[in-house]
């Protein structure tokens, strides 16, 4: 009698035991196709809104130079650049995270072609940085540096940061990279008027360098005249 009641006992745990492993493998499933059905909402979305960039890129490239302002792209890329950190934080690395990474740099690579052609042929007041950085496991002072350019973009209205991940498969960063001599051991680097910077700059040294190289001024505090 004893051991039919201990039969029954083991079954029961068993029963348990497989109903909660496959449960869990349920909700696993459950999360991780949620998660990337999030991302591919997300990457459908930057994918019109890179068309309509991209459109708006040829758009500005035809017309007279009284239709150009000064900050023609930086919302887009705001908002692109924000909709791809989100994705990192809450979606981690995957492959269509590495994907939305590639869309961003071109999209920035495209902004700032363009946006040195308009300088040259109107005139418009505009200076570039292009930003070089890594994993903070490969650089640690890469995310200190990306503080003091979030800073220096606050500050000059006209200076435009392009920031690119060193490790991103893409041929076109890859040209970039050789055109500069920039490698994973300098980073984090910065060009600068096409002057190369490697490692760590504070914000007085930069300041410094492109008020020489530009002849920016910093936006005045509120109140002052």
């Amino acid at each position: 009698m004893n051991n039919n009641i201990d039969w029954k006992k083991y079954l029961i745990v068993f029963l348990i035991t497989v109903g909660l492993f496959f449960t869990a493998i349920y909700l696993s499933n459950f999360f991780g196709d949620k998660k990337i059905n999030q991302l591919k909402s997300i990457q459908d979305k930057i994918a019109i809104d890179i068309l309509s960039s991209e459109t708006q890129f040829s758009l500005l490239s035809e017309l007279s130079c009284k239709n150009i302002s000064d900050s023609v792209f930086s919302s887009e890329l705001g908002e692109l650049g924000n909709k791809l950190e989100w994705s990192q934080k809450n979606l981690g690395a995957t492959e269509e995270v590495s994907y939305l990474k590639k869309y961003y740099a071109l999209l920035q690579i495209k902004d700032y072609l363009l946006a040195k052609k308009i300088s040259a042929r109107c005139g418009t007041k505009s200076a570039f940085i292009l930003y070089f950085y890594t994993t903070a496991e490969n650089c640690s002072l890469c995310e200190e540096e990306s503080l003091v350019l979030g800073t220096l973009r606050a500050e000059y209205p006209e200076l435009r940061v392009y920031s690119f991940d060193y490790s991103t498969d893409l041929s076109a960063i890859t040209s970039m990279l050789q055109i500069y001599k920039i490698k994973d051991t300098v980073l984090p680097a910065l060009v600068i008027d096409d002057n190369v910077l490697t490692g760590f700059h504070s914000i007085e040294e930069l300041k410094k360098r492109i008020q020489e190289s530009f002849k920016l001024q910093t936006t005045k505090p509120a109140g002052n005249n």
